[in-house]
């Protein structure tokens, strides 16, 4: 059974939700009790300052090649999407496969905020607040058989909703993948809002995965299938370029993209002449996961 991820901080502690659509006037740890930015985080990265992303920053600066490559083209194309009714197909290796309608999915869910930092593969990062709840929850719903290793995902396929998909950018439709011990760890969220809002299309409404010790491309959007299985699952940026983005693809300052440094990234918000900041192993989360991957070589599994 899942050991839950427990808040070590209470209400008391979180900052007003005003002050978080304040933009760029409140620092999170200016002040005691804004430490919600931090939450999950082992003390060393607690200490740190950071500064809230509003609401604007979250949702207009995305990667969602499915509406377009461009960083302002998901927001700009993802109205097209539509979100009910939504369903997500579970599958393979579980106890009662079917398809489960998106409503009665949070029905049956205790639906949670976190607020987590988010590191994207290319060296940029924010600070975001989810609502959902756990993936665990989920898979334990449909039940987990015993042959299960892994767990494989997919986006929605629909061109005619879907500008990007029109390109070979990626083979279509996106797929992502996890081993089933990162699946069924706490800190892993299916993600159905912001800010206590429904999730905007951009950003994967109305369902989408957040792990938050790996690179963003791991936190599939819009998902509609969710299949166990014993074999590890291909995911979309590895078969794109499996040289450069590996299967597990956690967040290690001390391996480098073929391409560019990871040590170091660039908060988003804070201007193209931002003092980066150093980057956190498993992006600030090692106490919490570093024992999944104990004894493995994380420059050989990246």
């Amino acid at each position: 059974m899942a050991r839950r991820w427990t808040n070590r901080l209470t209400e008391n502690d979180a900052t007003p939700e005003a002050d978080f659509f304040n933009r760029r006037q409140i620092i999170a740890l200016a002040a005691g009790g804004a430490g919600a930015a931090l939450v999950g985080l082992p003390d060393a990265a607690r200490a740190e300052t950071l500064e809230p992303h509003p609401w604007e920053d979250i949702t207009s600066y995305n990667n969602y090649y499915e509406f377009g490559t461009g960083k302002g083209d998901p927001a700009a194309n993802a109205h097209l999407l539509t979100t009910e009714p939504w369903s997500v197909t579970i599958d393979g290796l579980v106890d009662k496969p079917g398809n489960y309608a998106f409503e009665d999915i949070m029905a049956a869910m205790t639906i949670e905020e976190r607020i987590y930092r988010f590191r994207c593969v290319e060296a940029w990062s924010m600070v975001v607040p989810w609502n959902g709840f756990e993936l665990a929850d989920l898979l334990n719903l449909a039940g987990v058989q015993s042959r299960a290793k892994y767990v494989a995902f997919e986006t929605a396929l629909r061109p005619d909703e879907m500008p990007g998909t029109r390109t070979r950018v990626l083979d279509w439709p996106y797929v992502e993948g996890l081993r089933l011990d990162e699946a069924m760890h706490p800190l892993t969220l299916m993600a159905t809002g912001i800010y206590g809002r429904d999730i905007p299309n951009q950003n994967g409404a109305p369902l989408r995965l957040v792990v938050p010790w790996k690179y963003g491309f791991k936190s599939i959007k819009s998902v509609v299938r969710i299949t166990l299985t014993d074999k590890e699952p291909p995911t979309s940026w590895n078969k794109a370029n499996a040289r450069e983005y590996g299967f597990y693809s956690n967040v290690n300052p001390e391996v480098a993209h073929r391409r560019w440094s990871q040590a170091s990234e660039r908060v988003i918000g804070g201007g193209l002449f931002a003092k980066r900041q150093p980057t956190l192993m498993f992006n600030g989360y090692q106490e919490e996961v570093a024992s999944l991957y104990k004894g493995m070589d994380l420059a050989r599994f990246f």
